[in-house]
């Protein structure tokens, strides 16, 4: 079955109107907070559902809006509504009491912290980053677990977001959220070592892409990548390593040394980047050929080998532009000492 339905965040002085729906029993946004709109009515274009829905539950007629965006959401029970994503920033009239709930004025940023959908997040964000308009899919298990997302037709990555010991809390969240508010997920980390005559061991850094979302530019682990929601880490590690490298590892090719909690907060392209992540990490010992690897562009500018202990020297005194952290750098060289290639 299929609704059409609108829904607008009406913004004032940094703040959104936000709907506490608390009023309908069987509600699907029971003790969610979204914004104000509804369903179609007969022969309704979405302003026209935008312009009633806002009079009929807040008051005020909207002088000022702008469409943002079509949201596909499919609730896993049998629905798929398709909800026409507005914006307002002006509007006259007097507040009414609502019939489905409270009505708050919320700080944008508070907003985040309230009970919303997961997916909600996503629309947020994208508002937040982009101009232009948006398609975006958002499908659900039949309650309020969020399965999977598509972007203008492109899927986008979700998480497990995790506890500090590795269990999963049972919230899955996209990619961009997860950055911006910080939230814990697992990654794999890979180091490609060889031997050498020098420290007794060169280990292969790439060069992040001019393009990556965070530290562009910088040197960094062999190959990295994030575990998506119900992945395992170690199919995630021989996915990633292929696909950033070419080197087609087996499972049994990777030594796995332990658990490293990294953590760091920065600002780049203007927005601010949170990391937090629980990275599963391995050592790869098999021959390998700079010349023979296929880099992903769009992740790798190039690869160099460097000797351990010359890494560890210009990570630790700042001389090598690079995101890599200095105590995980210690346990692969603790590790190498501890087993000798």
């Amino acid at each position: 079955m299929a609704r059409l339905s609108t829904l607008c965040y009406i913004e004032r002085d940094g703040k959104y109107q936000m709907l506490h729906r608390t009023v309908k029993k069987n509600d699907v946004n029971k003790d969610k907070w979204i914004g104000v709109g509804g369903h179609f009515e007969a022969d309704e274009s979405p302003e026209e559902c935008l312009l009633r829905e806002v009079r009929e539950e807040t008051g005020y007629i909207l002088t000022s809006y702008r469409y943002r965006g079509i949201v596909t959401f499919v609730s896993g029970n049998g629905v798929t509504e398709y909800m026409s994503l507005f914006t307002a920033d002006a509007f006259e009239g007097e507040p009414i009491p609502c019939d489905e709930g409270e009505l708050e004025w919320v700080d944008i940023e508070e907003v985040w912290n309230l009970n919303i959908w997961e997916g909600d997040k996503i629309f947020f964000r994208l508002m937040d980053e982009r101009e232009d308009f948006f398609s975006l899919k958002l499908v659900y298990d039949g309650h309020d677990k969020l399965v999977s997302a598509a972007l203008d037709g492109e899927p986008m990555e979700l998480f497990d977001i995790l506890n500090m010991d590795g269990s999963k809390t049972g919230i899955v969240r996209e990619r961009g959220v997860a950055h911006r508010e910080g939230s814990l997920h697992a990654t794999v980390h890979m180091w490609v070592v060889r031997k050498n005559q020098r420290s007794g061991y060169d280990v292969l850094l790439q060069k992040r892409s001019a393009c990556k979302d965070s530290n562009p530019g910088c040197y960094d682990i062999s190959s990295a990548g994030h575990v998506v929601a119900g992945a395992g880490c170690l199919e995630s590690a021989v996915r990633e390593m292929e696909e950033e490298l070419g080197i087609h590892a087996a499972k049994e090719d990777l030594q796995y040394i332990g658990i490293h909690h990294g953590a760091f907060e920065d600002v780049f392209y203007g927005k601010v980047f949170r990391d937090n992540e629980l990275s599963s990490v391995y050592v790869y010992t098999k021959p390998v050929e700079i010349e023979e690897l296929t880099l992903q562009e769009s992740e790798v500018e190039e690869v160099i080998w460097m000797d351990y202990e010359e890494c560890r020297q210009k990570v630790q005194d700042g001389t090598l532009p690079n995101c890599i952290y200095e105590d995980e750098f210690r346990m692969v060289g603790e590790y190498l000492k501890e087993h000798p290639m």
